[in-house]
């Protein structure tokens, strides 16, 4: 495995950065999908600033790697990672959700960096799967990495894709679970259990990595690693992750802030930052 980050303190920048940004989102016309948000910036921040090979100015590069947001209702947080890495301009987070723009709240095609529409929940690894299996069978060296929720692994296609892609052998098919264990109606094993998580995927023919999912120095190798075979990484994260009074609570999963919660999120952001 890849040693660890040397220094993170621009990655640990840029994250900050980034979940100002879904505060700000959050704050505005039609709210945004905060906690989810959150947990996932670290996974984000690692993947386009550390391993991703991606080139911004030219989104569509047949040399790119693929990532693709399943859980696409944390759109504030890729929205936000990609403006950060120059896709498009950083003021462009101000029109999230307006009807005359293209930063809808689940990602679409339109907007520069982003592959497929998705939110649609358990989708998203099937069509890594397919790009994974269509770059081996052409020779070529693109690498696919999906992010997923825990609730919806909950879905019965995730599954059939992580049989495919072992059947397949897509050992450039990496699959994240951003494992904050709550979901709209509360925690995923109240609602359906999912452990023993890490064992399920081992038994679909998956390799298995768990890691800190707001660790850099944990990510950044964990992403990197290409095993003989499709890979996982269970990340552990906190929901609402960076605000005290917004983690661990199935209350922050979709938020429409006010002018004095926004300003209370990102004081109690700040200050830990």
């Amino acid at each position: 495995m890849t040693t660890a980050v040397a220094d993170d303190l621009p990655l640990r920048r840029t994250a900050l950065a980034v979940r100002e940004h879904v505060l700000r989102i959050g704050a505005g016309p039609i709210g945004t999908h905060v906690g989810g948000a959150l947990s996932a910036t670290d996974i984000l921040v690692a993947l386009y600033r550390e391993v991703l090979r991606v080139r911004p100015e030219e989104p569509r590069w047949p040399g790119r790697d693929h990532f693709i947001l399943s859980k696409g209702h944390a759109s504030a947080a890729l929205y936000a990672t990609l403006a950060e890495c120059g896709f498009f301009p950083v003021d462009e987070l101000d029109t999230y959700g307006r009807i005359d723009g293209r930063l809808m709240a689940h990602p679409t095609p339109a907007v520069p960096g982003v592959e497929f529409a998705t939110g649609s929940l358990g989708h998203g690894l099937a069509l890594g799967a397919g790009l994974a299996l269509a770059a081996l069978r052409a020779g070529r060296e693109n690498r696919v990495f999906v992010l997923m929720g825990d609730g919806e692994l909950q879905e019965g296609t995730v599954w059939e894709a992580a049989m495919a892609a072992a059947h397949y052998r897509l050992d450039n098919l990496t699959a994240v679970v951003d494992r904050n264990r709550l979901q709209i109606s509360g925690s995923t094993e109240d609602r359906m259990r999912l452990e023993p998580l890490a064992d399920k995927w081992r038994a679909f023919g998956w390799c298995v990595s768990e890691v800190d999912g707001h660790s850099f120095d944990q990510l950044v190798p964990a992403l990197e690693t290409r095993s003989a075979g499709p890979t996982v990484l269970i990340a552990d994260t906190v929901k609402g992750q960076g605000v005290r009074h917004l983690q661990h609570r199935k209350q922050s999963h979709f938020a429409k802030l006010g002018a004095a919660a926004y300003e209370r999120a990102l004081g109690a952001l700040r200050a830990v930052a």
